[in-house]
């Protein structure tokens, strides 16, 4: 008989890969040319932070939901803006990705994430260069190589912005672990909505207003009012189930949800875009990066294993029992190099605004 704790983790688990891949497949319905045809992503960005900006706003000023942190002016100069504008960069060029390559594609070109985190980890000085992590590092780089060659309609431009936002994405979250985590500052998932959401909405607002404006006044582009509020409450939506997740689950458990998310949002993609056609050198390909990533994941997993203490497990067991609103526990901090480094790569979910700031931002980790 299942217990009705492990029915809740099922249960948000399947919350979290159905929203997470309707969130994706909504973007690229609404950005592609071939259906809904808004071929404006930087825009389509900016709703989804203006919303989130604004909600966690009314939570918090209007309904007193949670109260905000006590942020100096220091702190949001010189970690909130850099983290913000590394955010809304991998934002940007992920979603005009959508606009030259199938989500197929996309998927497998995010197996990247792993090596992409772990190079600039140590340029950044956040975690050294080991053997075992960079032969890891290769055969990931491999596996990408043969799914690109064996993409049929290869595209050089869709390729480079995608790879360029998994870049700006992996120096987001070292640059998270540098500059927040250092200085101790603990946000929940309102706040985080609440500080970073408007500061990247103003960064976006730069370039949309040079790239895309000037074709919204020229062209006849449809807005769809119940379209777009939709597509930005499901991306609030899979923000906020992210943390739900993580509060139930550990590292492991997340990585096998998103690699079976992967698979499913790949043949779903072929079936809702019949446009996308997988190749045997797609599946190679794709199967040997999956390869490296699980040992990259099994390697970072055991390193945190032999850095916790005795003392140290039951210190986060105790905290785990009593975890706050949002179900966070442990398994919420993260930080390359750092005691619970394994969780960095666990949820990248690129589609869903401030997906990722949950494992930086949200550390319960005490100022080092």
């Amino acid at each position: 008989m299942i217990s009705r704790e492990l029915s809740l983790t099922y249960l948000y688990l399947l919350i979290y890969i159905l929203l997470s891949s309707g969130v994706i497949l909504y973007n690229k319905w609404v950005l592609s040319p071939k259906y809904f045809n808004f071929p404006l992503p930087i825009t389509l960005t900016m709703i989804h932070m203006g919303f989130s900006g604004l909600v966690a706003f009314f939570l918090i000023r209007v309904f007193k939901v949670v109260p905000p942190v006590k942020m100096t002016f220091e702190i949001y100069a010189t970690c909130v803006i850099p983290i913000s504008a590394f955010f809304a960069s991998s934002l940007w060029f992920g979603n005009t990705a959508y606009l030259f390559i199938s989500v197929a594609f996309i998927q497998m070109l995010k197996a990247l994430m792993p090596v992409a985190t772990f190079v600039m980890a140590v340029l950044c000085g956040t975690d050294k260069l080991r053997c075992d992590l960079f032969l890891n590092m290769v055969l990931v780089s491999f596996g990408v190589v043969i799914s690109s060659y064996g993409e049929i309609n290869f595209n050089v431009v869709g390729t480079v912005y995608q790879v360029t936002g998994i870049f700006a994405e992996a120096l987001r979250l070292v640059l998270t672990q540098v500059l927040l985590q250092k200085k101790g500052l603990t946000l929940n998932p309102i706040t985080s909505l609440y500080y970073i959401a408007p500061c990247s909405f103003l960064f976006l607002f730069v370039p949309w207003y040079l790239l895309e404006m000037p074709r919204m006044e020229v062209s006849q582009i449809q807005f769809n009012f119940w379209i777009f509020f939709s597509n930005a409450l499901c991306a609030l939506a899979l923000n906020f189930s992210i943390f739900l997740v993580i509060g139930r689950t550990g590292a492991v458990t997340i990585r096998v949800a998103g690699v079976l998310k992967d698979w499913i949002l790949i043949a779903l993609s072929t079936v809702i875009f019949p446009e996308s056609i997988i190749t045997n050198l797609n599946i190679i390909g794709y199967a040997i990066a999956l390869c490296g990533v699980v040992m990259y994941n099994y390697l970072k997993a055991k390193d945190v294993r032999s850095s916790q203490t005795p003392g140290a497990a039951k210190d986060l067991a105790s905290e785990r029992r009593s975890s706050n609103l949002y179900g966070l526990d442990e398994n919420s901090n993260s930080g390359i190099g750092g005691k619970n480094g394994s969780h960095l790569e666990a949820i990248v979910d690129e589609e869903a605004p401030l997906i990722p700031s949950a494992k930086g931002l949200l550390s319960r980790t005490k100022p080092s």
